[in-house]
């Protein structure tokens, strides 16, 4: 990307205009939530400005205008994920969306002693549910082991699957390594044995070009605040015959047809699984953050983060007093370990210096303990970081190895 254009880039995001501590702030921490341009903050207070009301209820006009508001966002996020709008299911995120799948798809067919696949790598948001189903109905979690290059080890998979496994969740990116999973493997090997499989698409999708509809996964969730839209607000993608199949999560008003003192019988899909007054607000800032990606070339952001990335792992070798957990053909993030200073400690200080980074265990404590670590260190890029912010972050981490080797 040509520096006009990153520096167009950046003016599009308000909050990097700001100082922290007296300094300009420098954001690597996009993993856990990225930033929103000004296309976002504009859609959504011109929203609640100008046409909001409740949707699919009304007939007036506002509620026709919020109404065809939120269904807009569903197209454009059809768009972005390569599928149809009919196979969108709004949820409250990415976290909701793996709920969902376990309670609504695979827990209605699960007895003791049936398996779920996961692996070591995987957020809790991926973890987490199914230990539900483990506690509640005698599931079996299985893990997919790490290789030596902190990616999924692929070649173990078919062996962890018998003929009493139920689902395959794994991570589509990972959010401490960077590792980019093999979609194509995965889905080759599953479905070979008849198992569906979902991806936790959170960074895949901020990383990697979608074609769900060509995928071959059965379930992808992801979810909009890091993708530079707002908070609250996610998607559940699923195979046709997969939404049919899901019972409702959630009871109450809009996921229903007909209800009488006797019976209840439920909207089409994906309807029966929006139950409630949605998120519309948030719907319209992901619409429009979705936009805004369409504005630029999808490859060319993808190759700078992936630039950014290499740029760290090129820098990190020449300290041999940082412990680096990337993956070498990872992007998005870094994770590292800084010999003799925890990680909170780390973070601190760079925060003094403006530079927002992660430290602790990411969600996920599995893949620490694999580690050796009780917490990392994460720097994590977006759209909007430039390579002199990465020289910024190791300068300032070459000051706070020499600033805490005094107390050594």
């Amino acid at each position: 990307m040509n520096a006009d254009k990153l520096e167009q880039i950046r003016n599009d995001f308000p909050i990097l205009s700001r100082d922290i501590h007296g300094k300009p702030l420098i954001y690597l921490d996009s993993a856990a939530s990225s930033q929103k341009p000004n296309k976002v903050i504009d859609a959504m207070t011109d929203f609640m400005s100008n046409s909001y009301a409740n949707v699919h209820r009304g007939v007036h006009q506002l509620a026709s205008e919020s109404t065809d508001a939120y269904e807009q966002a569903r197209r454009q996020v059809a768009h972005f994920a390569g599928t149809n709008p009919e196979q969108i299911v709004f949820t409250m995120g990415a976290t909701d969306a793996i709920n969902m799948v376990a309670s609504s798809f695979v827990a209605p067919n699960i007895e003791p002693g049936d398996e779920i696949v996961i692996s070591i790598l995987e957020h809790h948001a991926n973890i987490v549910p199914w230990h539900f189903l483990r506690e509640r109905q005698g599931a079996v979690l299985k893990f997919l082991p790490m290789d030596e290059s902190f990616g999924l080890d692929l070649d173990a998979l078919a062996g962890l699957i018998t003929p009493r496994t139920k689902m395959v969740a794994l991570t589509h990116q990972s959010n401490v390594t960077g590792a980019v999973t093999d979609v194509a493997k995965v889905v080759e090997i599953a479905h070979a044995a008849g198992v569906p499989v979902l991806l936790d698409g959170c960074q895949g999708a901020v990383h990697q070009k979608l074609d769900l509809d060509r995928s071959g996964v059965d379930f992808y969730a992801f979810t909009a605040h890091k993708i530079y839209g707002p908070t609250g607000i996610g998607v559940l993608w699923a195979k046709k015959e997969h939404l049919q199949a899901m019972r409702p999560f959630r009871g109450g008003g809009e996921m229903i047809d007909v209800v009488t003192k006797d019976d209840v019988t439920y909207a089409p899909s994906p309807g029966h699984l929006e139950a409630g007054t949605p998120a519309i607000i948030e719907a319209v800032g992901f619409g429009a953050a979705l936009e805004y990606l369409d504005g630029h070339s999808l490859d060319e952001l993808h190759a700078h983060e992936t630039s950014l990335a290499e740029h760290a792992r090129d820098q990190a070798r020449s300290r041999n007093w940082l412990t680096s957990f990337a993956h070498p053909q990872g992007s998005g993030c870094f994770s590292f370990s800084v010999e003799g200073v925890h990680p909170h400690d780390l973070s601190t200080f760079l925060d003094q210096q403006g530079i927002a980074i992660r430290a602790g265990h990411h969600c996920a404590q599995p893949l620490m303990q694999e580690l050796g670590q009780t917490a990392t260190a994460r720097a994590s890029f977006g759209i909007y970081n430039n390579m002199s912010e990465v020289d910024a972050f190791f300068d300032g981490l070459d000051q706070a190895y020499g600033f805490f080797s005094r107390f050594r």
